[in-house]
């Protein structure tokens, strides 16, 4: 499933120990777009908090899950972001860089091409 907004607030990292080994999350407030914009919570877990890099003002396409749990007779649930792609602003990983693509060459040091095909 996705989900098309634009992040309009990043909440404190979260972490902690559990039977698993230690974890952490943080949550993310995206707004959909439309004639009725609605709120989202959205969490990120682990590693994925760095390698997706969100901020406040990016506009994302999440691939998000799902899921609710029941604790003390209650039901909670989560939506957990597992992919994301930036639609503007500034493209992860890159801030304060230029976005040109990098560029490798197949030369040697002579600029011939070292290819074998």
């Amino acid at each position: 499933m996705e989900i098309n907004g634009k992040i309009i607030q990043v909440l404190p990292e979260q972490s902690g120990n559990g039977r698993n080994g230690t974890w952490r999350k943080q949550d993310f407030i995206l707004e959909t777009e439309g004639q009725y914009p609605k709120k989202v919570c959205l969490t990120v877990w682990g590693d994925k908090i760095d390698q997706f890099g969100m901020q406040q003002g990016d506009t994302v396409k999440a691939g998000i899950e799902i899921e609710s749990r029941e604790y003390n007779s209650r039901w909670y649930t989560d939506v957990k972001v597992w992919r994301v792609d930036k639609q503007g602003g500034s493209p992860a990983g890159n801030q304060g860089q230029s976005s040109a693509p990098e560029v490798s060459t197949f030369n040697d040091e002579s600029g011939e091409d070292i290819l074998p095909f």
